[in-house]
């Protein structure tokens, strides 16, 4: 195990330049010497679930999906919600990690950044589908972040100074979690 632990960073938006891109590209900048974050980004290219598909040797955009999940220390998620709940292509995401079981036990969160009032849709599907692989969810790891647009820099990250204090609380519970023992990558 590294001494730096890893945070797979998992983005449910396929829109260039999304707020929630924007919010797991701003945690990958704020990173602490105390842990590396890795930003996933190959939700376009993975396959529509299918059973069938969900054996040895899996297509390699899932077995890298997996893999990602596998080395990393905890998962921190940032999805929009669309039509009252998770966009297609980040359900598809997840129904690829139910047969597996490298996100069992580890340590996962999630940031809404939706406008107040929006998103709890999307936060009860992943609770729900996240119950089913065995995730270890860290409660006060989840958090709501509203992040419009005009919030978002042309370098694709967020400078306001309270959107990025929370963000890093969010990091620091994670890796907490995980510290004490959340998941099988335990210290």
């Amino acid at each position: 195990m590294s001494e730096q632990p890893l945070i797979l960073l998992l983005s449910g938006s396929l829109r260039a330049g999304s707020s929630n891109e924007a919010v797991l590209r701003t945690a990958q900048a704020m990173a602490t010497p105390r842990v590396r974050t890795h930003l996933y980004e190959g939700l376009a290219a993975l396959p529509h679930f299918n059973p069938d598909h969900d054996t040895d040797p899996l297509p390699a955009p899932v077995a890298g999906l997996r893999a990602a999940i596998g080395e990393a220390a905890a998962v921190l998620i940032c999805a929009p919600e669309y039509a009252g709940t998770l966009p297609g292509s980040f359900k598809n995401l997840l129904d690829w990690t139910v047969g597996g079981t490298e996100i069992c036990d580890k340590p996962v969160a999630w940031v809404n950044a939706a406008a107040p009032g929006r998103g709890q849709g999307a936060e009860a599907t992943l609770r729900l589908v996240l119950g089913y692989t065995g995730a270890a969810v860290v409660e006060p790891a989840c958090a709501r972040i509203p992040v419009a647009s005009r919030m978002v820099g042309a370098d694709g990250l967020i400078a306001d100074p309270q959107v990025r204090e929370r963000i890093g609380e969010v990091l620091a519970l994670l890796t907490e979690a995980r510290e004490q023992g959340t998941g099988p990558d335990r210290a």
